[in-house]
C-alpha cells in the first residue's frame, strides 16, 4: 500500500483534503481518489437483490458470471478463460438498467464506482481526460472492480465534425484505458447503460463485449413486479386480479408500473380525505402492529351499519385505518398512467439488437 505522502502527491491533494478522506468510509482504500471522484464511490450497498428484479435472467447470469464467479472461483478463469470486461445493457427507460446496476453492487464482492457524465466533465483543460485515467488507475487498484457509467452516451457519442476537442479527448481516453496498448484489466468490469446505443461511438461499443437489450417486461415479469412495489400494503387483490393487472399493462415498462401502483396506492388516502362516514373497526394498533384494537375508524358508506357521520380531520392519528387495495383501485390507476415508450421507438432497438446485441 502506498504511503500516505505519496498519494497525496500521485492524485494532487493538500493534505487537510487527505485528511478528510482518511476520515471517511473511503479510507480502506489502497489509494485515495481524487476529491470529484468521491462521490462516485459505493460505500454503502444498496440492498437490491437479483431476486428484486423480475425477469431478465439472461442479463442476470451474464453479470454474475463476470462479477460473481471469477470472486468467488478464480480458479475457472484462467488461460485463455476470462470474465467480460465491459458489457453494455441498453433499452427504453424504465426497464431496470440502473436497478441491474444497484443489484450488482449489493451482490458483488467488488469495489463498485457509479459515474456519470457529471463526475468527469470539466471545464478546465485536460482535467476531464485526467479524471478518467485516474478513476481506472483507482480502479486498478482495488481490484475486483465495477465502474458502472450511467447514460454512457453522453460522454461516448458518435463522433462528427461538430463535436468539441473536449469530448474528443474524453472518449479518446475512454478507448486507451477500456482496451488500450500496455493497460491490464483483469478483475475490472466496465458496465456501461444507455436508452440510446444507436448513437454510441461505433469504437466505444466494440469495447463493450457483451451488449445486452433490456426490453419491455413480458406478462410473467410484469406480475412480479405488481408484487414487488405492492410489498406487504394491505390488500384485496386475488392472484387472478394480479394476472388480469398484467394482462392489462402490455407496453408498459417496469417504471411506468412502478407509477400505477404508486398511484394506486394513494387511492384509499384519497378514499379517506373524501368520506363523509366511518365506522369503527378492528385492526392492528398503527404505532403497535403486534397488538389488535378494536377502535379504528375506516371511511363506509353512509346507509351501512355502525356508519358515523365524521370528517377524517377529527379523528385521532392512532386511530384510522385506511382501506385495503383493491382491483379497482389499480384499474383507476391504469386509466391515469399510459405507457412511456411507442412502438417506434421499441423498432430501433430490436433493430439495432439484431445488428449488434443481444436479448436480456
Amino acid at each position: 500500500m502506498p504511503k500516505f505522502s505519496q498519494v497525496l502527491d500521485k492524485f494532487h491533494y493538500t493534505a487537510s483534503e487527505g485528511e478528510k478522506f482518511m476520515n471517511c468510509n473511503y479510507a480502506s482504500f489502497h489509494s485515495i481518489p481524487p476529491t470529484e471522484l468521491w462521490g462516485a464511490i459505493v460505500a454503502e450497498k444498496p440492498n437490491v437483490r437479483w431476486d428484486d428484479i423480475a425477469g431478465l435472467n439472461v442479463c442476470k447470469d451474464a453479470l454474475k458470471e463476470t462479477v460473481i464467479m471469477p470472486v468467488k472461483f478464480p480458479h475457472l478463469f484462467t488461460g485463455k478463460r476470462k470474465p467480460w470486461r465491459g458489457i453494455l445493457l441498453y433499452g427504453p427507460p424504465g426497464t431496470g438498467k440502473s436497478y441491474l446496476a444497484k443489484a450488482v453492487a449489493t451482490e458483488a464482492d467488488s469495489t463498485f464506482f457509479s459515474i456519470s457524465s457529471s463526475d468527469l466533465v470539466s471545464k478546465w483543460l485536460g482535467e476531464s481526460e485526467r479524471l478518467v485515467k485516474n478513476l481506472f488507475e483507482l480502479a486498478r487498484t482495488n481490484k475486483p472492480a465495477i465502474i458502472f457509467i450511467d447514460e454512457v452516451d453522453s460522454l461516448c457519442s458518435s463522433r462528427s465534425d461538430s463535436e468539441n476537442d473536449a469530448t474528443r479527448r474524453i472518449k479518446t481516453e475512454f478507448l486507451v484505458q477500456m482496451q488500450g496498448v500496455g493497460v491490464d484489466n483483469d478483475g475490472i468490469l466496465v458496465l456501461g447503460a444507455t436508452n440510446i446505443p444507436w448513437g454510441l461511438d461505433a469504437a466505444i461499443r466494440r469495447r463493450f463485449e457483451k451488449r445486452i437489450y433490456i426490453p419491455l417486461p413480458e406478462e410473467s415479469p410484469r406480475r412480479r413486479i405488481f408484487e414487488i412495489h405492492i410489498g406487504n400494503t394491505a390488500h384485496a387483490l386475488t392472484p387472478n386480479d394480479f394476472t388480469q393487472l398484467a394482462r392489462r399493462t402490455d407496453g408498459y415498462s417496469g417504471a411506468d408500473i412502478g407509477i400505477v401502483v404508486r398511484d394506486a396506492l394513494m387511492m384509499p388516502i384519497r378514499k379517506v380525505q373524501t368520506a363523509t362516514h366511518f365506522k369503527q373497526v378492528t385492526g392492528q394498533n398503527p404505532q403497535n402492529p403486534e397488538e389488535i384494537v378494536n377502535d379504528l375508524w375506516t371511511p363506509c358508506g353512509p346507509r351501512e351499519p355502525g356508519a358515523t357521520e365524521l370528517n377524517w380531520m377529527s379523528i385521532q392519528s392512532d386511530k384510522l385505518k385506511e382501506p385495503a387495495l383493491t382491483i379497482s383501485d389499480f384499474l383507476k390507476a391504469l386509466q391515469n398512467n399510459r405507457p412511456t415508450v411507442n412502438s417506434d421507438d421499441l423498432k430501433r432497438f430490436e433493430d439495432f439488437t439484431s445488428d449488434f446485441g443481444q436479448e436480456g
